[in-house]
């Protein structure tokens, strides 16, 4: 009956973790991608036995290219007597882990640059610019086997309050501290909210409970109501500029066409002139050749010329 059981849940979690692997592409929550690494890292450290307190990179499927995550596994009383550094992340002695057994699995992420920007879907960051990669750390209880019927993974809460735990930023961050732009810290809970402190030093952020955290930097982005106004004010603009557009157009090309009709008609004119005092063609000859009309001259006798001629 136990074989049987344990081999259920070990099928039902196999299945659970390939159809959110499936759909690796879509995922538009960051808490559904927690679920997703979290499955990825369980399902690795299945395959084979490693030892306590050595931290092992978790190799994640092509669709999760960009993202870093790495995990270890502590005796719970080991960690509360000498705290622990993970990369990035610095718990000091006496942090307090609740509800831990034997062992704690740690997983610490790093979503690059593509993938943390699912935190501005599903957190407001209105006025913020995130600056640096979000980087996590989460615990989950873990025995000797890793799911058994006793112990399916479930993520532990731990606290540092005497003693924050430190997260530094440098090697993630190519931006350069200044007396103009100080980043902050901003932390992404649970319930959707993000806290934004001050550094404890330079790229330095300081936490008393596991979470997601980054880099952030004021900026003046448009909040999305506005946005929305914008795209309609954007949308309006542009048909009244186009409207008007075709009418000067519109104008533009009756004009041009009321110029070629009149110098049509100009040409028409002139040819018509031309036509009316055209000159008679007749032959001389072997060649034809204009000839004027002819006209008949009166001719006159000046009274004196006759009278002197008579005289």
């Amino acid at each position: 009956m136990g074989s049987f059981l344990y081999l259920t849940l070990t099928l039902l979690s196999l299945s659970f973790t390939a159809t959110l692997t499936s759909q690796a592409q879509g995922i538009k929550s960051s808490r559904l991608l927690d679920l997703v690494l979290r499955d990825n890292t369980f399902r690795y450290y299945n395959t084979k036995k490693f030892r306590t307190a050595k931290l092992y990179p978790i190799r994640l499927p092509s669709n999760l290219s960009g993202i870093k995550v790495d995990s270890v596994k502590y005796r719970c009383g080991s960690l509360t007597r000498y705290g622990a550094k993970i990369k990035e992340f610095k718990l000091p002695i006496g942090v307090s882990i609740q509800h831990c057994a034997e062992r704690v699995l740690i997983i610490r992420q790093n979503l690059g640059s593509n993938w943390s920007s699912i935190y501005y879907d599903n957190y407001e960051l209105s006025g913020y610019q995130l600056i640096s990669p979000v980087l996590a750390l989460s615990m989950y209880n873990a025995g000797d086997d890793m799911v058994t019927s006793s112990n399916i993974p479930f993520e532990l809460n731990f606290l540092s309050d005497k003693t924050p735990i430190t997260i530094d930023f440098s090697n993630t961050t190519s931006v350069v501290n200044s007396s103009m732009i100080i980043p902050l810290c901003a932390s992404f809970e649970r319930d959707g909210k993000v806290i934004v402190t001050k550094q404890v030093s330079k790229n330095v952020c300081s936490a008393s409970k596991q979470g997601h955290f980054g880099l952030v930097i004021e900026s003046p982005l448009i909040p999305l109501k506005n946005k929305r106004e914008s795209k309609w004010k954007l949308a309006i603009g542009s048909s009244i500029g186009a409207a008007l557009g075709a009418f000067l157009l519109g104008l533009l090309l009756i004009a041009i066409f009321v110029k070629v009709k009149k110098k049509a008609r100009m040409e028409e004119l002139v040819r018509r002139a031309y036509e009316e005092e055209a000159l008679q063609v007749s032959m001389v000859g072997h060649v034809r050749a204009p000839i004027a009309a002819g006209t008949r001259t009166v001719p006159t006798i000046e009274h004196e010329y006759s009278h002197h001629n008579i005289s």
